[in-house]
């Protein structure tokens, strides 16, 4: 019979596992509590909304739902006794026993242990006394530089120092500031040891250890492990730096050892045990244990288990490992690439929408959820560590090239990853071999494979004259065959200034190649030239194949879009010029007019003449260096919600708008001769290109009250503090491309072009006065002002609050409709609350469908669970403070508190009723309403008290009852009610606007 297993976690560890056990045909379920997006009705794979820090509760559970196996994924419950617990209670548990978890969750018990068994570790001392350790360190005769809290300090609590002072001072930071809580009441301060650290793990039956492949971690968040401590970046396996006899070595003196002595000391060790190692020149050395699989290694270690996982674990348990070792994919390698949010492992921004998912399946890649959520059907970051993308492949570089491409297709604003996992096993390979011109950082293989993407789409740009095809030496055009008769060439060369930095941050690149083409071609077409072939300039210092096509695929299509042929490029790639992930772009057009129709004509330009203007799409690709100099001021990234433009846009999407490109619309207006000139408003704005169309004795004048400026104007204007000068001379303030014409022809001019674009006749030419400027804009302030869009403040306060948001936890019964009003109020970016946890006594009811959709913590307190209500609310107290929650509304909670708990939540606990109180207190309080003769009945959101229904009351809306009514009638239009009444209440208690005083009524204020 198939079982069902329950896997404890909810991070890519416990995707991973969930993931190998449901291939096993022995089971026929996995649950995942609490689990994320990946775990989330996926195949044979659900989650689960059972408490896990109640291990009775979880217990009954089990027997209740016929878990067969619960494998424990993270660290905190093992050294909190479950897998004693649930073994007691008669449900099989994997992992070891709290006694046993000792040599992850006591640092100073393990170095006490490995001291006493003879395992290969760092020289030590165990101190309960600053003062100690820290003369600890400065006697010793090593660099006793490490420093750790010998407790659970989720991965954070070790600190290698530079010097001694710095090593004394984290003492400090641990023992007397508390910097890790209790965990760091004892600390252990160690040698430090130089080598390359590798993770050795195995399963262990309590007598045999079977070993899996070597793995390695990246713990530094940045490339060329640079950046702040993490709890992982990326791990590979298997490491070519451990061969078989090493390998032998570390499972005799490390992890055998390690098991024996357990047994040996009455703590037999059944599980995973990871042993994080040193490899130093006296050989290894533990750095550590770990009492589970590592993560992310166990997201590189189970894709290459070509074993039953669930054959494995029963095996395990049994005491079998002997004679059944599980075996290993042989001539395969594994990476992973973690994802992070921006700002890990910081504070960063969750609820972050993720895309390309379902693109990435087909890659032959497996991504693992780690820090997501369910929200609206939609996938969303909810933690640091977002996703792993793992892939196994023949060869480690081919593993490590297929795990990018995944990342390169998986998208979502800000995302932080690596792009050089694995470094140190390509430099170990590479010292076994000779050096290539790829180990020097070009990749000719790459290049060709670009070279190969593009042919189809430069083809596709081919026009009279050229056929655009790629690979000889140069590009050939034929002007005849284009139709010219007497030709004279134009060229102009440009690139895209700093819009290349945003462009890297939010990882889009397709837009830059019609900035990049636009900004060219739209220079030819000011000399009156037909565009008729593009060249381009692609630099860089890794070659990315996947991003250059992108970039190269954009400016193919901005070509066709141009009328132009893309003739060729070139791809240079400079190891050590640019940094990761960096490029540079040229871009080079060709173009041709008729000698009598060169534009512009100084000598029929004069005084009367028009200005129409042609409108841009935004900053275009001009002036972006300031641009990031406001957003640096405002303190906003690319990734937050723009204050101007579309609805759901973020700064990085209103800000990568390309370039338009103007040769099609204006090129038979050009030919027609009705203009006398065209400027391309770009480097240099309003001020610095129009005079470069314009005889010198004339002046242009602008009225920008007569065009519409896009709000980033606005917005650039207002939080930057720019002037009108700076404004007009940097940027082009919404108008592409301005076209002199006279008075007679402009209004035809404008009617063919507004037949395609938006335009406008912006200004006029007059004759210059002494001392006047080239061009004079009025209206200017009033221009930029008139747009009625947020500041950045006003935009911060949308999206965070001026103050902390309070925590706030639902109790529900059923339902939950009373909890979808205040989620949807908590939803807005105003709101003083946030829902951190909804808590339900009875399973699967629909209110924990809606919070788990809306990403949101939920938990089942069973009551049937409980032998007294006491019992019953201290669970529901505890589960209240592990989330640090400040304020308690009941949304259809069908239990009556004890005095106990509403006691202790005085002030903080709201409940509503469905009627007028003090009117129709308890239960059926509609029908009481219906046989009273009452004409208003109402709904009340009141503090809850020890007496039922009769606490202080905070918000009431009436509701008329109607002749016609019944007691389902009245009812729906009273819940109608609630849903307005409850998250007002709930706002007003947030804010600080009311609190309960000390005499039970109702203190209204600010902020108290």
């Amino acid at each position: 019979m198939a079982e069902r297993v329950l896997v404890v976690g909810g991070g890519g560890r416990e995707h991973a596992l969930a993931w190998k056990l449901a291939q096993s045909p022995q089971v026929q379920q996995v649950l995942v509590a609490p689990g994320n997006a990946g775990t989330a009705d996926c195949g044979k794979i659900k989650n689960s909304e059972v408490s896990v820090s109640n291990h009775t509760i979880l217990a009954q559970f089990c027997k209740d739902h016929h878990v067969g196996l619960v494998v424990i994924g993270p660290e905190v419950p093992l050294a909190a006794g479950i897998v004693d617990d649930l073994t007691a209670a008669g449900v099989p548990c994997f992992g070891p026993s709290a006694k046993a978890a000792q040599l992850e969750a006591s640092k100073s018990f393990s170095k006490a242990f490995m001291e006493r068994h003879h395992i290969p570790t760092a020289r030590y001392g165990s101190f309960t006394d600053p003062q100690e350790a820290c003369s600890y360190i400065r006697t010793a005769d090593f660099p006793a530089l490490v420093v750790k809290a010998s407790g659970l300090a989720a991965g954070k609590g070790v600190i290698v120092a530079r010097d001694q002072d710095e090593a004394c001072q984290a003492v400090m930071d641990i023992m007397k500031d508390r910097a890790f809580g209790p965990a760091g009441d004892t600390v252990v301060v160690e040698e430090l040891l130089e080598g390359e650290e590798v993770s050795c793990l195995c399963f262990s039956d309590g007598h045999a250890v079977s070993p899996m492949p070597p793995a390695q971690d990246h713990k530094r968040l940045q490339d060329g492990d640079l950046g702040p401590n993490t709890g992982g970046m990326g791990a590979y396996c298997p490491t070519p730096q451990v061969g078989e006899e090493m390998l032998q070595k570390i499972r005799e003196t490390v992890l055998q050892r390690t098991v024996d002595g357990m047994r040996e000391e009455g703590m037999p060790y059944v599980g995973v045990l990871y042993a994080g190692l040193m490899l130093t020149q006296q050989g290894p050395k533990v750095l550590e244990f770990n009492c589970r699989f590592g993560d992310p290694e166990c997201e590189v270690l189970l894709p290459l288990l070509q074993s039953d996982l669930y054959e494995v674990i029963v095996n395990t348990m049994d005491g079998k490992l002997a004679c059944s070792a599980p075996l290993w994919h042989q001539d395969s390698f594994a990476v992973t690439v973690v994802m992070a949010s921006d700002g890990y492992p910081g504070s960063y921004k969750k609820g972050v929408e993720i895309r390309g998912l379902t693109q990435v399946q087909d890659m032959g890649v497996q991504v693992f959820h780690a820090g997501t959520t369910m929200k609206d059907s939609r996938v969303v970051s909810s933690g640091g560590r977002v996703l792993t993308v793992t892939a196994v492949r023949p060869s480690f570089e081919a593993a490590l090239q297929a795990a990018n491409h995944g990342v390169a297709a998986v998208g979502f604003p800000g995302a932080v990853f690596r792009r050089d996992i694995g470094h140190r096993a390509i430099a170990h390979l590479q010292r076994q071999r000779g050096l290539t011109y790829k180990d020097s950082g070009v990749d000719i293989a790459a290049g060709n494979k670009l070279v190969e993407m593009i042919k189809p789409l430069a083809k596709a740009t081919s026009r009279p004259g050229c056929n655009a095809e790629l690979g000889g030496f140069a590009g050939l055009f034929d002007l005849k065959a284009a139709g010219f008769v007497d030709p004279i060439l134009v060229s102009g060369t440009d690139g895209v200034g700093t819009k290349l930095k945003i462009a890297q941050a939010c990882k889009q690149h397709g837009g830059l190649g019609q900035d990049l083409v636009a900004m060219c071609v739209n220079d030819v077409l000011a000399q009156g030239a037909e565009p008729l072939f593009f060249l381009d300039y692609f630099s860089c210092g890794k070659l990315e194949v996947d991003v250059a096509a992108a970039v190269v695929g954009g400016i193919a299509k901005a070509c066709e879009m141009s009328g132009c042929a893309l003739l060729g490029g070139e791809t240079a790639e400079m190891p050590g010029v640019y940094a990761p992930g960096e490029y540079d772009l040229a871009g080079f057009c060709v173009g041709a007019v008729e000698r009598g129709a060169l534009l512009p004509r100084l000598q029929d330009v004069t005084e009367g003449d028009q200005l129409i203007g042609v409108a841009s799409s935004g900053i275009h690709s001009n002036g972006f260096s300031l641009v990031r100099k406001v957003l640096e001021k405002v303190q906003l990234s690319y990734s937050s919600n723009a204050p101007f433009g579309k609805p759901g846009q973020t700064l990085g999407d209103v800000l990568l708008t390309p370039t338009k490109i103007y040769s099609r619309l204006l090129l038979p207006l050009l030919r027609s001769g009705a203009v006398k000139a065209y400027a391309h408003i770009t480097g240099g704005g309003l001020l610095e290109n129009l005079p470069r169309v314009l005889p010198q004795e004339l002046t242009a004048h602008l009225d920008a009250s007569q065009w519409s400026i896009p709000p980033v104007f606005s917005w650039l204007h207002k939080e930057g503090g720019l002037s009108e000068e700076e404004m007009s001379r940097t940027f082009n303030c919404g108008l592409g491309a301005v076209l002199v014409v006279s008075s007679v022809d402009a209004p035809r001019v404008l009617r063919e072009i507004k037949a395609h674009e938006e335009a406008w006749i912006v200004g006029s030419l007059a004759r210059k006065q002494p001392g006047s400027e080239p061009v004079l804009v009025c209206n200017l302030k009033q221009g930029l002002l008139s747009d009625g869009n947020v500041s950045s403040h006003e935009l911060k306060i949308k999206q965070n609050g001026d103050r902390r948001r309070r925590r706030v936890g639902v109790l529900i019964s059923g339902t939950g409709t009373n909890l979808q009003a205040l989620m949807d109020q908590t939803s807005s970016p105003s709101s003083s609350a946030e829902i951190v946890l909804v808590i339900s006594n009875r399973p699967g009811v629909q209110g924990l469908k809606r919070a788990s959709l809306a990403g949101i913590q939920t938990r089942v307190v069973d009551h049937k669970l409980y032998g007294s209500r006491a019992e019953f609310d201290a669970t529901i107290d505890r589960v209240l403070e592990e989330f640090k929650v400040e304020l308690v509304c009941l949304a259809g909670f069908m239990r009556i508190l004890t005095g106990m708990f509403v006691k202790k939540w005085n002030g903080k606990l709201l409940n509503i009723h469905p009627s007028l109180l003090p009117s129709f207190k308890g239960v059926n309080a509609q029908k009481q309403a219906l046989q009273s003769g009452v004409r208003v009945s109402g709904c009340t959101v009141h503090f809850v008290a020890e007496e039922v229904d009769a606490g202080a009351i905070i918000v009431q809306e009436a509701v008329e009852v109607l002749s016609s009514d019944t007691e389902e009638s009245l009812c729906e239009r009273i819940r109608a009610a609630e849903h307005r009444a409850f998250p007002v209440a709930m706002e007003l208690v947030c804010s600080g606007s009311v609190r309960l005083g000390e005499d039970g009524r109702i203190v209204w204020g600010k902020n108290y």
